[in-house]
């Protein structure tokens, strides 16, 4: 049920708020240089990191449930056995249209729950290397 098709991976990137799970404080991960590169190209990034207070000039959640601004878009960079809780955090949102795992992050029995909610999800693709390619 993974969106792969490029109309729907385009109209994910007409996202203008985006949550990054797993966003890194430590320049030189790609946790950090992906949402730098959304950020830089006119995304509002919203670090989600329990082990710091803040990420991009941005202030840094500790769970998707503790963000109190809407959310389009979440970009995921946890491992694969994180997921499922993470979309738990998702589904009980309204305002989540789209759920994103970065490059080698897959679940797909996830990512059935996610579609049968009728929102977009996106596994194992970089959100840059996709906003390079069709933006």
């Amino acid at each position: 049920m993974a969106t792969t098709d490029d109309a729907e991976l385009t109209a994910a990137l007409e996202a203008e708020t985006i949550a990054v799970v797993g966003c890194s404080a430590t320049p030189g991960k790609a946790a950090h240089g992906v949402p730098k590169y959304l950020q830089d190209h006119g995304y509002r990034i919203i670090p989600v990191n329990p082990t710091t207070d803040e990420v991009l000039g941005e202030p840094a959640y500790d769970s998707l449930s503790d963000v109190t601004e809407d959310i389009d878009l979440v970009d995921v960079f946890r491992p694969s056995a994180e997921v499922s809780g993470i979309v738990d955090e998702v589904l009980a949102r309204e305002d989540v249209d789209t759920v994103w795992l970065q490059l080698g992050i897959r679940d797909s029995e996830s990512g059935e729950r996610v579609a049968d909610s009728g929102r977009r999800f996106v596994q194992d693709k970089c959100l840059k290397v996709e906003h390079q390619r069709l933006a």
